[in-house]
């Protein structure tokens, strides 16, 4: 688990934090039953302040993210929860929002866009 924290960035450092996490967690980099470090770890590994990454994790936990456990910590919920599952579907709605005004804007036809889609479903593309 990577945690990068920059002054220069616009977001909060709690926000940093939640989206690095959350983003590892989509992407499968923290997988799902990880037990995520101590808030007062974590804050000491990053160099904050323990409010920040209790911020941090309460705002993953209300997204689905995580589940406090009562001794145990904090653990990666599975993809098969539902919160989890609609903040994954909302970012391939993003991506394919993107990918279809792409397309609109150089005059690819819909057939063309599917097949694209079709080819990098099955890593035809790579």
């Amino acid at each position: 688990m990577k945690i990068l924290i920059s002054n220069q960035s616009e977001l909060p450092i709690y926000a940093q934090v939640r989206e690095q996490l959350k983003e590892q967690i989509l992407n499968g980099e923290i997988p799902e039953g990880t037990v995520l470090p101590s808030i007062r770890k974590l804050a000491k590994e990053i160099g904050v302040s323990v409010i920040t990454t209790t911020r941090a994790y309460n705002e993953l936990e209300a997204e689905g993210f995580i589940a406090s456990m009562q001794g145990k910590g904090s653990v990666v919920l599975s993809k098969e929860n539902q919160m989890l599952r609609e903040q994954c579907l909302i970012r391939i709605e993003n991506g394919l929002s993107v990918a279809v005004e792409t397309a609109k804007r150089i005059g690819l036809e819909r057939g063309e866009l599917l097949e694209l889609l079709d080819m990098a479903w099955n890593g035809d593309g790579e």
